[in-house]
């Protein structure tokens, strides 16, 4: 049993409660996984030709200024959180120095951590954040150890964020595909190969939806996914869909959390059309 909750925003007005938004979403889904939490902000797209890099150490007293200044990145702090931003290709240099890479893209900011999922968001001051899309997600660990890399959300590619209830069967033999094809793993998690598998066809080619219908086809399971890109939010379901979700689609916005009560106190959500998705069905939302 794990939480979910995204929002992606219709109306930039609702831009500088993001934050505060995704916070309250987050928190509702803390009884569902109390192991580890982590949430992917999506706002304030870089410059053409640089990209963000979502950074950790297990050192909390990393000299993260003079990281920046080596890799020749400007560095941004949101509470432990750190994001350097520079051109693309500073992989291999930055994680020379002992620090992890949790995401790379133009516009998403990946936090996480292990601990009580209030403590988690504290930790990276995301009440604060001003964005146009949030995913987060609350673990109970079950297929792999409780670690920060363990825990959601993945993001495998580019400005791509995947975060997951649910378990998948097949997933090591999924996995073994992958790396042949050349996908590399950094841990044992099922949702990684899902992330991977995803990013993999959107890389060939795909779009978001037509990915995760391969990912359908090939992964066993119980599951819902939740995916974002830079401009596409979307809910995947399996063929049996044992594993909770609601979505909620406002003028303003769509959210989707695994219960009702985490969509409870946005905007107008009596306005909202709110529904169950159906076994097997995608949806799908573009900016």
């Amino acid at each position: 049993m794990c939480g979910i909750v995204g929002l992606h925003l219709l109306d930039s007005e609702l831009e500088p409660q993001l934050g505060h938004f995704v916070t309250a979403m987050l928190t509702q889904m803390s009884d569902r996984g109390p192991d580890s939490a982590g949430i992917a902000i999506y706002g304030d797209v870089v410059d053409q030709g640089l990209l963000k890099y979502s950074c950790r150490s297990d050192d909390r007293n990393f000299d993260w200024i003079s990281l920046a200044a080596k890799c020749g990145t400007r560095l941004v702090r949101h509470g432990d959180g750190v994001v350097l931003t520079g051109v693309p290709g500073l992989q291999s240099q930055i994680e020379s120095h002992d620090v992890s890479i949790i995401s790379t893209g133009v516009a998403v900011e990946v936090f996480k951590d292990v601990g009580a999922p209030i403590s988690v968001l504290e930790r990276f001051d995301i009440e604060s954040r001003v964005g146009y899309q949030g995913v987060g997600h609350t673990r109970l660990a079950t297929e792999s150890a409780i670690t920060t890399d363990g825990s959601h959300p993945f993001s495998t590619h580019d400005d791509l964020c995947v975060v997951h209830n649910g378990s998948f069967s097949n997933y090591f033999s999924v996995k073994r595909d992958l790396e042949a094809l050349g996908e590399e793993f950094l841990t044992e998690n099922d949702t990684e190969v899902a992330a991977r598998l995803i990013g993999y066809e959107m890389n060939h080619g795909r779009d978001l939806g037509d990915a995760l219908k391969v990912l359908q086809k090939t992964l066993d399971g119980f599951y819902t996914l939740l995916c974002a890109t830079q401009n596409e939010f979307a809910v995947a379901r399996d063929s049996v869909s044992c594993k909770p979700a609601v979505i909620a689609v406002h003028d303003r916005y769509v959210a989707m959390s695994s219960e009702y009560r985490a969509l409870a106190e946005l905007p107008d959500i009596d306005k909202a059309k709110v529904f169950e998705p159906a076994p097997n069905e995608i949806h799908v939302w573009t900016r």
